[in-house]
């Protein structure tokens, strides 16, 4: 089917008391594994770039290829620009057939953060595509911006938030990390709790990889709507180019090195799927 956006299928997350699996891709072999998994479990997907991954291959590749794929796909396929990273870029991404976008202007002042959202919410919405934003700051490294601590996401500022910027989805801060954890991570899941009380639109968790299914699961009860998933996909995908090297060191052919890599990312979306609760949630 054709691409569609992520405010439905949030929504009806939402309402499901599931979460959409949202994953990372970096090239067509990951976008052809995540819709593979998806396919298999029924299971409505979210595809993204980071704005280091589009300056690598251009908002205009990642949209043909996962705009192709989709049309494959029987189930619902959103391509989202994860942690957009300027107004420009979010701008030319809806022009290029994003169907989801994300404006991050968390590293900002609580003002501008508000500022720049409400703008890209501005010339988002008349072309019907819905806007995530992050308020607070999560922990670790994504693309060139690095957290040195997190600064959680403050209840009633984000309800404030959300009413002046009109976003459709917020990525909240409750003690997650881009990448892998050094340590075990203490999430304040009360926070999260506290912030669904007085935010009505479909919540976002970053820094997924690496926390254990447990928490996850916690966390979508709690209202988390979208989860995001990117490291431990690049790992998987190098894993399995570097178990084919060790097996068949003379192997050449780049297609069997896609073959291994889209083998373990396809595995590894459908155990995130699972635990996401969202397979088979799409009726046929």
């Amino acid at each position: 089917m054709a691409l569609v956006t992520s405010e439905k299928m949030l929504l009806d997350a939402q309402r499901g008391g599931y979460a959409v699996g949202a994953f990372n891709v970096e090239n067509m072999e990951m976008v052809k594994a995540v819709l593979a998994a998806a396919e298999e479990l029924n299971a409505p997907v979210m595809l993204q770039t980071t704005p280091s991954t589009v300056k690598y291959g251009s908002l205009e590749t990642f949209a043909a290829i996962v705009t192709a794929e989709a049309k494959k796909a029987s189930v619902p396929v959103a391509l989202h620009l994860d942690h957009g990273s300027s107004f420009e870029l979010a701008v030319r991404a809806i022009k290029e057939g994003y169907t989801s976008i994300m404006i991050d202007g968390s590293h900002e002042t609580f003002e501008n953060n508000i500022e720049v959202s409400r703008k890209v919410v501005e010339v988002a919405k008349p072309n019907g595509i819905p806007v995530e934003a992050e308020l607070g700051k999560v922990g670790g490294k994504e693309d060139d911006l690095e957290a040195e601590a997190d600064t959680n996401t403050d209840p009633m500022e984000a309800k404030e938030f959300v009413e002046r910027t009109g976003i459709t989805s917020l990525a909240v801060a409750i003690g997650t990390a881009h990448g892998f954890y050094s340590g075990t991570p203490v999430l304040d899941k009360e926070r999260l709790s506290e912030i669904r009380k007085v935010v009505s639109i479909p919540l976002v968790l970053h820094g997924a990889s690496g926390l254990s299914d447990e928490d996850v699961k916690d966390c979508v009860k709690r209202g988390i709507c979208k989860v995001n998933f990117a490291t431990e996909l690049r790992v998987a995908y190098t894993d399995g180019i570097k178990e084919l090297l060790k097996e068949k060191p003379d192997t050449f052919d780049p297609k069997n090195f896609g073959k291994a890599g889209m083998e373990k990312v396809k595995e590894l979306v459908k155990n995130r799927i699972l635990v996401c609760g969202s397979d088979n949630k799409v009726i046929k």
